[in-house]
């Protein structure tokens, strides 16, 4: 984002250090890119209350596509600490009045706590999901409103997916060793949970 100089645009001030001359962006390319970094600092602040974010869009001969990167690190030095990191790249392939867009999606994630009544915990892997859908398009705006739903619903999906993968099937295997525990320890189960992912994304 503008605030953030590693996020700035790669194709910023009509230059691409080290970049070929085809990674370039036409003009209306590129007005899509800011447009996006912008609605996607929104995004960033209403989900993730703080954390970097960054968009970068080039052409195809169709159309276009571009990455949306989303990074989440909670505050160093705390009893929990992660990191979120989400990769969401696309493709637009420009149909007339509509546009197929084809997302994929990775989700890479690091959680720890130590200390206190939870003991100590350390979590981290990756998941990723694709989607393919077409939607109409009026304008150049519609691609940035079709592309933030897209991504939006995507992470929605990809969070609830990780708390039952992090820790629904963690529960399993533990629960294949040892008879469950009591209803208090389960209840603080869950709050960790809640603690972990939340501080994660909102």
């Amino acid at each position: 984002m503008a605030a953030v100089d590693p996020f700035d645009s790669a194709f910023g001030a009509g230059e691409s250090e080290g970049a070929g001359e085809g990674a370039i962006p036409s003009e209306r390319v590129r007005r899509m890119e800011v447009k996006a970094n912008e609605a996607f600092d929104i995004y960033r602040e209403l989900y993730y209350e703080g954390g970097v974010s960054s968009v970068y869009f080039w052409n195809l001969d169709d159309g276009f596509a571009g990455v949306v990167l989303l990074k989440k690190s909670s505050t160093p030095g705390g009893s929990t600490e992660g990191v979120w990191d989400s990769i969401h790249v696309f493709e637009a392939i420009e149909r007339g009045r509509n546009t197929h867009y084809k997302l994929t999606s990775t989700v890479i994630l690091s959680l720890s706590a130590t200390g206190g009544s939870l003991g100590e915990l350390d979590l981290s892997g990756n998941m990723t999901r694709q989607v393919e859908q077409d939607l109409p398009v009026d304008n150049d705006d519609s691609h940035i409103a079709n592309v933030g739903r897209l991504v939006e619903d995507m992470e929605l999906k990809m969070r609830n997916l990780l708390q039952e993968v992090y820790f629904g099937k963690a529960k399993d295997v533990v629960g294949d060793l040892r008879s469950v525990g009591s209803l208090s320890e389960g209840a603080r189960d869950r709050e960790a949970q809640r603690e972990l992912i939340g501080s994660m994304k909102r």
